[in-house]
């Protein structure tokens, strides 16, 4: 066939037969995603390496319950995938993953990286424990780290060294490969807090007019769980001149009931100025553009603290979260919103009783390594690849300026077009 290339022939086929390609002799490093969250946190990671000309990225789709939505977000990032099947049969010299399903079919050592504001939910699955056994956080459970007794990740990383301590609890046989490394979302909201005027003019907040952040994570325990208590407040309890309201839905809310179920839900915020983000957009400016964030026991919430905020929570159970996680932490400190009072009484109350400073042990059990995060993964990677690192350090940036909530706001027929 010479140098003729079927119709057919796709991107993993072209990385195959390297004589196809301009730039050659690269490690090549794969990127498993399995849902838009573990995207979210993997870009934080692989952006790292592909400036790098000694470096092919190559991404590939694994499946997940909350897969949707995955290869549209990547898509708008300018990231082609190779299909799951043919990443089990290709060679790489390093794999990157947020999530374990599948991960030990891959023929490559893999990198596990830590998502979210800490360990904080506990393992949903518990039939797969045995008699006596400990619930740990999913991340730090003997179910996501093994694979018929053998340890699947060549790497774990962590942020924080608590960690490390209910490992050794946990999965022992984890603790060789587990790595401190920091928390990217730390990193990029603390080098974003002395941008919140700037954020706020972007998303249209006007002078007078106050930010109401509501985050929630998935589940039943979630704020949207009991989203049934809350919306009545947010629709007409704030004067309509004086508040903004933004809300943060975890991805999996979006990718288990559909983009326009979730707004058909919300169609009551129509005409009414409250702001759905959406699943693939940075939340980071939001939180610290927020003067209040309404939050669960999520990820979000916990990173609320960092920020100049005053936080409230919504009541519901804890009994999924782990006890040392900072949402822990953060539900015995920060008070609880009551749907028996007006909303905007119960915020002002909140804001005279917030003080500087009052959240800083939270915020401090999200990282060990605050501002380490970029300098230490990308030196771990390097080591791994056996390449030396490039000599300049890895620029943390600061998020991003969001649009306008008024293009995130819940219009007529909104669920048709997304």
């Amino acid at each position: 066939m010479g140098d003729r290339v079927s119709v057919g022939t796709t991107k993993s086929a072209l990385i195959e037969q390297g004589h196809w390609l301009t730039v050659r002799d690269c490690k090549r490093v794969l990127v498993v995603v399995h849902t838009v969250t573990f995207a979210q946190r993997l870009r934080e990671v692989f952006e790292l390496l592909e400036n790098d000309l000694r470096i092919q990225l190559v991404f590939t789709v694994a499946p997940h319950a909350f897969g949707n939505g995955v290869t549209e977000f990547l898509q708008s990032l300018g990231i082609a995938t190779v299909p799951w099947e043919e990443a089990l049969r290709a060679e790489f010299d390093l794999a990157l993953a947020a999530g374990s399903r599948g991960v030990h079919e891959l023929r490559t050592p893999v990198v596990r990286i830590s998502h979210g504001a800490g360990q904080i939910k506990l393992l949903t699955d518990i039939t797969t424990l045995t008699p006596g056994e400990r619930r740990s956080p999913g991340m730090l459970s003997r179910q996501h780290l093994l694979h018929e007794g053998q340890l699947i990740p060549a790497a774990i990383v962590y942020a924080h060294d608590r960690d490390l301590e209910e490992l050794a609890r946990s999965c022992p046989e984890a603790l060789e490969v587990a790595h401190v490394m920091g928390d990217p979302c730390v990193d990029r909201i603390t080098a974003g807090r002395s941008r919140r005027d700037s954020y706020r003019r972007a998303l249209g907040i006007e002078d007078g007019q106050r930010l109401v952040v509501v985050t929630s994570t998935w589940g039943p325990a979630s704020t949207f769980g009991h989203l049934d208590s809350l919306l009545p407040q947010l629709l007409s309890r704030l004067p309509d001149d004086g508040y903004r309201v933004a809300m943060l839905v975890h991805p999996n809310v979006f990718a288990g009931h559909g983009i326009r179920q979730v707004h058909g839900w919300l169609s009551c915020c129509q005409g009414l100025g409250i702001a759905v983000v959406p699943p693939e957009a940075d939340w980071q400016a939001l939180l610290i553009a927020a003067d209040w964030i309404i939050g669960d026991h999520g990820s979000l919430t916990a990173y609320g603290t960092l920020t100049e905020a005053t936080m409230l929570l919504t009541a519901g159970s804890r009994r999924e979260v782990s006890a040392g996680s900072p949402a822990a932490l953060l539900s015995a400190v920060a008070p609880v919103l009551s749907p028996m009072y007006p909303l905007a009484e119960q915020l002002e109350y909140a804001a005279q009783l917030h003080r500087p400073g009052q959240y800083d042990h939270v915020a401090a059990s999200l990282s060990s390594a605050p501002g380490q995060f970029h300098r230490r993964m990308r030196s771990a990677l390097y080591r791994m690849l056996g390449l030396g690192e490039p000599a300049r350090p890895p620029f943390v940036a600061p998020p991003p300026p969001p649009p306008s909530l008024t293009r995130w706001e819940i219009s007529a027929g909104s669920g048709a077009a997304l």
